[in-house]
C-alpha cells in the first residue's frame, strides 16, 4: 500500500482531492504514508482520527499535503471549513478516509480508491484497489502508473 502511495503521488496536483474507503485495516492510512513520501512531505503520516486533519506542508516547492479521516464528521464542505485549517484546500493535495457520502462537494473532480482485503481469520495481506476517477480533472487520465 505504501508503495502504491509513492506511484499515486505523481499522478496529483495541488486542488486534487483523493478519497479512501475500506475496511479497517485495508491500508488507507499506509497509503496516505506513501502518497506524503511520494509528494516529499514534512511530518510523519499518521492516522488523523483523534485530530480529525493534519497538515502536512511540503518539503520543496510541491502541494502540502492535508489528511482527513471524516469517519466522525457528519459531512459536507461546512464542516471541512470548520476544521480551520491554516492552507487553502485548493492549494493542496487533500485525502480523505471515510468520506464518501461527506467530502463529495468539494469539487467535482475526485479520485476515489476502494481498498478491499480478506476479513476474519486470516494471514492473507493481499489488497485489491479499485480506482474510479470522477470529474473532468480524471479524464483521459494514465493510471497506469498505479498498477504494480
Amino acid at each position: 500500500m505504501r508503495e502504491l502511495g509513492r506511484r499515486l503521488a505523481e499522478l496529483l496536483r495541488a486542488g486534487d482531492l483523493v478519497m479512501l474507503s475500506g475496511e479497517l485495516g485495508a491500508g488507507k492510512t499506509t497509503l496516505t504514508r506513501g502518497l506524503g513520501e511520494g509528494l516529499g512531505v514534512r511530518g510523519a503520516v499518521t492516522s488523523p482520527t483523534f485530530v480529525i486533519a493534519r497538515v502536512h506542508p511540503s518539503l520543496g516547492d510541491g502541494p502540502p499535503l492535508v489528511h482527513v479521516d471524516a469517519y466522525r464528521l457528519s459531512g459536507g464542505l461546512d464542516e471541512m471549513e470548520d476544521l480551520d485549517l491554516d492552507v487553502s484546500l485548493s492549494d493542496s493535495v487533500i485525502v480523505v478516509e471515510w468520506g464518501e457520502g461527506k467530502v463529495e462537494e468539494l469539487t467535482e473532480d475526485r479520485l476515489r480508491l476502494r481498498i478491499d482485503r480478506a476479513v476474519g481469520d486470516t494471514t492473507d495481506e493481499v489488497r485489491h484497489v479499485t480506482v474510479t476517477g470522477l470529474g473532468e480533472r480524471w479524464v483521459g487520465a494514465d493510471v497506469s502508473v498505479l498498477a504494480g
